[in-house]
Parts: C-alpha cells; sequence; structure tokens
C-alpha cells in the first residue's frame, strides 16, 4: 500500500543514514585525536585505568625530573670529595716529605700545606649545586624514588636515603697541623698520622657520594622504563588503530552516499502517485 502520510521506506533509509552519521563521526574523532577512547562512555573501564596509569606514569616522570637534580647534586659533591682526596694526598706527602727534616725546610712546606688547605675550603664551597649543599654536614639525605599503588587503590611513596659528607671538617682538622710548631720526631709522626686519617676520611666520603650517585642513576634508568612501559600499556588500550579507522572511513563514506541516493529514492515515492489521477 502506498500512503503520502507515511513513507515507511523513507523512514528506513533515513534511520539508516542517520547511524552511518553517527558512525562516520565517531570515526572522524578517533582519527582526528588518535583516540579509541576518549571518555568514559566510550569504555568506562579502559579510560578509568588508563587516567589512573596516566596519573601514575606523570607522577614517575616529575620524580625522575626531582631525581635528576638531586643526581647533579649529589655528583657535584662527589666531585668537590674527589677533589678533596687529590689534595689530601698531597697534603700527606708533604707531610711525610718533611719528617725528620730541618726547621727551615718544615716552614717551606707548611707554607705548601697552607695553600692546600685554602684549595680545600674553595672546593668545598663550591661543591654545591642549585642550593643543594651535600659536604659540609653529617646528616641523612631522604629523597622520594617513586610511588607504589596497592591493590585496593592506596598510594604510597618509596624513598631512599645516603648520607651527606662533612668535607669541612676534614679540612678544619687538616687546618690544626703546623709543622712549625713541634719540632719533635713524635710530633711529625702525630702529624702524619693526622694527614693519613684525614686522607682515609676523604676517600670515604667520595665513596658514600659515589655510591649514593650510582643509586639515583640506577632508580632513574628504571623509572625510564617503567614509564615506558606505563605509555606503551595505556596506548594499547586507548589508542585508535589508524589502519583500520582509514579503511573504516572509507567504507562509511561509500555507505552514507548509497544510504543518501536510497532516501532520494524513498523521498520520490510519493510523486509516482501523481501518476494515479492523471
Amino acid at each position: 500500500m502506498s500512503s503520502i502520510l507515511t513513507n515507511h521506506s523513507a523512514m528506513t533509509a533515513l534511520s539508516t543514514l542517520r547511524n552511518i552519521n553517527s558512525s562516520l563521526s565517531e570515526t572522524q574523532s578517533r582519527i582526528s585525536t588518535g583516540l579509541n577512547i576518549s571518555s568514559g562512555k566510550d569504555n568506562a573501564a579502559y579510560f578509568s585505568i588508563s587516567q589512573t596509569m596516566t596519573g601514575d606514569s606523570n607522577m614517575f616522570k616529575a620524580i625522575d625530573e626531582n631525581l635528576t637534580l638531586q643526581k647533579n647534586a649529589v655528583s657535584t659533591a662527589r666531585l668537590g670529595a674527589e677533589t678533596l682526596v687529590d689534595l689530601a694526598q698531597d697534603f700527606s706527602e708533604r707531610v711525610a716529605f718533611a719528617q725528620g727534616g730541618t726547621e727551615e725546610v718544615r716552614a717551606d712546606i707548611q707554607a705548601e700545606l697552607n695553600e692546600l688547605v685554602a684549595r680545600m675550603s674553595t672546593t668545598i664551597s663550591q661543591s654545591t649545586f642549585n642550593g643543594a649543599d651535600y659536604v659540609n654536614a653529617a646528616t641523612t639525605v631522604t629523597v622520594v624514588t617513586g610511588i607504589s599503588r596497592s591493590s585496593t587503590g592506596s598510594i604510597s611513596t618509596t624513598t631512599m636515603s645516603f648520607l651527606q659528607q662533612d668535607l669541612g671538617a676534614i679540612q678544619s682538622v687538616l687546618g690544626t697541623i703546623d709543622l712549625t710548631a713541634a719540632d719533635s720526631a713524635g710530633a711529625q709522626t702525630a702529624a702524619l698520622q693526622t694527614a693519613e686519617s684525614q686522607l682515609s676520611a676523604a676517600v670515604a666520603s667520595a665513596t658514600a657520594l659515589g655510591i649514593a650517585e650510582k643509586s639515583i642513576e640506577t632508580q632513574k634508568e628504571f623509572l625510564n622504563e617503567l614509564t615506558d612501559r606505563l605509555d606503551s600499556g595505556i596506548g594499547s588500550m586507548v589508542d585508535a588503530n589508524m589502519e583500520e579507522e582509514a579503511a573504516r572511513l572509507q567504507s562509511l563514506q561509500v555507505q552514507q552516499q548509497l544510504a543518501t541516493q536510497s532516501l532520494s529514492i524513498a523521498n520520490s515515492a510519493p510523486q509516482n502517485i501523481l501518476s494515479l489521477f492523471r
């Protein structure tokens, strides 16, 4: 039965065209954004998981940036400690050379020792980075290294600790050695023992700072790998497959043209009724 009031064919064609246009709009959105899931309506579970993982990834990246600053600060302190080791070695060698020497020799060597102590002071004062001073105290430094998320969703931070090194104390002790003030063999031996003990302390400080720097480097490498894994996992959940979307776009464009033609044919059907009245 034909009707000029109700065109079932046009209604069917219009519904088909509407669905095709909706699919086409979604496909064009995925192509333009590169995302298969861009909101909770696309896939609530994946969207929630991906947003949580994105937040974790961003936090790891922020922590990694802070670790970069800490690494540079520790590296600067280590350089200062290693330089102090070199100076302390020179200091010990000069004290050893002064053993049994004449008063005049000891006076000349003392002038060299004073210069070495002054260079130590300069080295220590310059061994800071961005205001971080890890060479003038023996206190513990705690650094945030990451986050940990439990199965219940609660979050906490992970940390590592290292000990600052008091290079200033080493320099101060060496500064008290005066080869010109006690010329006995016992005093000279005591001065050499003091110089050697402070050299050992400088080596221990440089070693400790080197260990701390390596630990931070290792953690940074882990965070870089971890954020790469997180970002890859997020992408596998929410990124659009561009090859599939391109093929779908072409198919939908053809379907749209056909549906438009179908609707045009359906809309022309009532015109045919006029021929019945001629």
